[in-house]
């Protein structure tokens, strides 16, 4: 008997599933976790990082916060405060730079901003306890801060209404932009990943950072893509971010996503566990047991991966349990098959070879094929 539990811990909950990786960052780290999961991985970095030694931005700022102290110093991330740091070090301003660190009132954002900041030899003088820079930012309001100098290590995320609810109060604030985002010096890998979005060939696509999502957003538009790739975000293609910073240029264009409850590279892997076997199509065929997955079908708990246009028929003929469908409409169905349905014959062929059960699909002559399905299974024959 299948047994959905037993198939998900033999092959992995995301076995036949593709996932698009746009980090930078940890991208090997993510996309071994995906893959330890059994999902197949496609990436792309959707833009790169400054050299912090080469940002003469980074520089000018520390110089002046050296030259004219600030009253309040906010480290927003454990990376990116430790990052600048070791840049002043080799600017041969960093003795300077923790000299003036420690005459003001440094606020660390979380735990790992308080273990960087202590590993520089500095004492954090407030952290909020739930992470957030909401609580920051109240506190900063509670203290008042009309006419007060707030320097903000920015870590190439956006800070939605922080800044303004500062200056508005009063304050004059201060930027230190460690690790700032371009795009990637090659596009090709993140066209690729593009196309293949559009073309519903991903099941998720993974963000772990507002500035990747932005960048993404933005070559689709410069290629003509954009309305495209948010139909396929809308629909098709999952879009999960680490967190709802993240989310914010998706969201502004209208799309829905998910993220996990901790902002964190492991959690954002079970939420995709969770969801994307729960959006695959399950149907009882023939006495068997059928999971419709992205590039690959589960067949009674084994994994049969399927060419796609295979997998392009497989998905027309589900719309419709037990329906027939012609083979000019399966013809299509299939990706760049012209007009000679013999293509749909050659493809359902191999379809069924890769399913390893040919009476899963039966032919009824002179009309086309039809899923057998399970005349006792609860299933509605309506479109999808």
């Amino acid at each position: 008997m299948y047994d959905e539990q037993q198939a998900a811990e033999q092959h992995g909950p995301l076995a036949g599933f593709t996932v698009g990786v746009t980090a930078a960052r940890r991208a090997d780290e993510l996309g071994a976790l995906l893959q330890r999961r059994g999902a197949a991985v496609l990436h792309a970095p959707a833009l790169r990082i400054v050299p912090l030694s080469d940002d003469s931005e980074l520089l000018a700022a520390t110089k002046d916060l050296i030259d004219q102290a600030p009253d309040v110093v906010i480290a927003t991330t454990a990376i990116g405060f430790r990052g600048w740091v070791e840049a002043a070090d080799g600017w041969g301003l960093g003795e300077a730079l923790l000299d003036r660190l420690r005459a003001v009132e440094l606020l660390a954002r979380g735990p790992k901003v308080k273990g960087s900041i202590r590993a520089a030899g500095l004492t954090e003088d407030w952290s909020p306890s739930s992470e957030s820079m909401a609580e920051v930012l109240d506190r900063l309001l509670e203290e008042g801060v009309e006419g007060r100098r707030v320097a903000i290590q920015l870590h190439g995320e956006p800070l939605p209404g922080f800044v303004e609810a500062l200056r508005a109060a009063g304050a004059e604030v201060v930027g230190v932009p460690v690790y700032r985002w371009m795009p990637p010096e090659d596009l090709a890998p993140m066209d690729r990943l593009l196309d293949v979005a559009v073309s519903r060939g991903l099941d998720a696509l993974t963000f772990t950072s507002a500035p990747a999502a932005a960048s993404l957003l933005s070559r689709a538009e410069d290629r003509s893509l954009l309305p495209e790739l948010l139909a396929a975000l809308n629909h098709d293609v999952l879009p999960a971010c680490v967190g709802p910073v993240t989310a914010l240029p998706l969201q502004a264009r209208g799309v829905d996503t998910v993220s996990p409850e901790r902002f964190r590279l492991g959690p954002l892997v079970q939420l995709l566990c969770q969801e994307l076997p729960g959006r695959a199509r399950s149907l009882p065929i023939a006495g068997h047991r059928v999971e419709i997955r992205g590039h690959a079908v589960l067949v009674d708990g084994v994994l049969r991966p399927v060419p796609p246009a295979g997998m392009s028929l497989l998905r027309a003929l589900s719309r419709r349990p037990g329906w027939v469908v012609s083979r000019a409409e399966l013809l299509r169905a299939l990706p760049g098959a012209g007009r000679d349905e013999h293509a749909v014959e050659t493809a359902m062929a191999r379809l069924r070879t890769a399913l390893g059960a040919p009476k899963l699909i039966q032919t009824v002559v002179k009309r086309g094929y039809r899923l057998a399905l399970d005349p006792a299974a609860d299933t509605k024959y309506a479109d999808v």
